[in-house]
């Protein structure tokens, strides 16, 4: 077989496996598809993803949906106001018997980490995973230990408005690939929704029994160094370091995205092309991540705020306006 016929048989196998894994979701998350699709794009990509919504839209489901399609170890924390740091990284405890130290791991160490309600976490405990998601490494008492691959770290939060929440320090959000908004579902998927629950069940939880587990580690890892090599023509990668740039003058943006943006946006379109069965990016790639890429890496002026237009609203309007490549 030929070097050509061997990459084109494995990404027909990543192909299919993204097929099956958005099936298997859909086992468990109603709907949603837009948002299944970016949490898995970030998921191919390498990166962490921040999910927000109100309380009750599935959430913590998807998140659980996703872990169990995924044969390598996962861990959640229920973040509150007193959790500390070490309960997250891990600490050193005096061993009386042998008069000596040892180090007790904390959850962050495994494959998938579920932050849930993160921003309910005050500031030290939240910056706590800032080196763990950039690095993916931690470091207790001074010795460094390196996380095994993959490490994503998938985030829960709910708006800010909700009570007790505190807002994520601006260096932590950036280490966020993606920001993706869960909003209120139709009133069909709602209606499926309904049914699901109510069939035969007690309680009101949406369950992921019935969801397969699909791939191990190592497959994950070959997934994510195949979208590493999806193609992207000089003219795509323009398109997104111009939308980039223009969020750093554009009326109504008071501080714009970094270098760091455009960088996130290839590697989402590169996943989002995989999703979509090509082996290369295109312009609408880019304007499919735009938004949760970039939502997250902007802050909106006062007087924009005052106007009603949040980040969304002023990112539409600027992808409007930057011309994308005709070909």
């Amino acid at each position: 077989m030929s070097d050509n016929a061997a990459v084109d048989n494995r990404f027909s196998q990543a192909v299919e496996i993204v097929r099956r894994l958005r099936e298997e979701i859909g086992r468990a998350v109603v709907g949603q598809a837009p948002v299944v699709d970016q949490v898995l794009a970030c998921f191919l990509a390498g990166g962490h993803v921040l999910l927000e919504g109100v309380p009750g839209l599935g959430k913590t489901l998807l998140v659980r949906a996703l872990a169990k399609t995924f044969a390598g170890e996962f861990s959640r924390i229920q973040f509150t106001p007193d959790l500390m740091p070490a309960d997250v990284m891990g600490h050193a405890v005096f061993d009386l018997k042998n008069q000596s130290f040892t180090i007790r791991r904390g959850p962050v160490f495994t494959n998938l980490l579920l932050a849930d309600e993160i921003n309910r976490a005050p500031a030290k405990t939240q910056s706590a995973l800032l080196e763990v998601m950039q690095e993916r490494q931690v470091t207790i008492e001074g010795e460094s230990q390196t996380l095994a691959a993959p490490f994503m770290v998938l985030a829960t939060q709910n708006p800010l408005e909700q009570e007790g929440t505190y807002p994520l320090p601006e260096a932590q959000l950036d280490r966020f690939l993606v920001k993706v908004l869960i909003d209120y579902p139709s009133a069909a998927e709602e209606l499926a929704m309904l049914r699901m629950v109510t069939q035969g069940r007690i309680g009101d939880g949406l369950e992921v029994a019935g969801v397969a587990t699909l791939i191990k580690p190592e497959t994950v890892n070959a997934l994510q160094q195949l979208v590493a090599q999806v193609r992207v023509d000089d003219a795509v990668a323009d398109y997104a370091v111009r939308l980039v740039r223009a969020t750093r003058d554009w009326p109504g943006i008071a501080i714009g995205a970094g270098p760091r943006g455009s960088i996130a946006l290839v590697r989402v379109a590169r996943a989002m092309a995989l999703l979509a069965g090509r082996d290369y990016a295109t312009p609408d790639d880019i304007k499919a991540a735009a938004l949760p890429v970039l939502r997250h890496r902007i802050a909106p002026a006062p007087e924009s705020e005052l106007e009603g237009l949040g980040a969304d609203a002023l990112l539409a309007a600027l992808l409007e306006q930057t011309a994308a490549p005709r070909a």
